[in-house]
């Protein structure tokens, strides 16, 4: 095996430890994205953003997430480039979607654990977002 492969496996180890799997990735994006088409505030946003291909940008969502989990899926994009012009997002709609992620996670989640490995994770992206985003001078914040 080599170190790239030994990497995935510990990575998806880390993930089963505390009851992280595909099935639930599944869940939990299931679970969380049903909840932002309804929520007041991300609904408009998400709508703007991706109209009413609602399965596409799930299957892209969760290639995303377990590409990040486990470090071995197919996501091959450039999330930071494919966020960076959506004029819609606002700074304080970060904390919005995190506060909704975490709810999600503490509903659905196998264990404590998870909700603390997925809201690291969660906290990781929006921080990364922000940045290029807001930070680097790409868009007034």
């Amino acid at each position: 095996m080599d170190s790239r492969e030994q990497h995935y496996q510990n990575l998806r180890a880390k993930a089963e430890a505390v009851g992280v799997d595909e099935v639930y990735i599944d869940l939990l994006l299931a679970t969380f994205y049903a909840r932002v088409q309804t929520h007041e505030v991300l609904a408009p946003i998400f709508k703007d953003a991706i109209g009413d291909t609602w399965d596409e940008h799930l299957v892209i969502i969760r290639s995303f997430w377990v590409s990040f989990i486990f470090g071995d899926g197919g996501y091959n994009r450039d999330m930071g480039a494919i966020h960076k012009n959506l004029s819609d997002i606002r700074p304080e709609h970060f904390a919005i979607w995190l506060e909704l992620f975490n709810a999600t996670l503490e509903d659905t989640a196998p264990t404590p654990q998870a909700v603390e490995f997925f809201m690291t994770k969660a906290n990781r992206i929006a921080k990364g977002l922000q940045t290029i985003m807001y930070d680097r001078g790409n868009k007034a914040g």
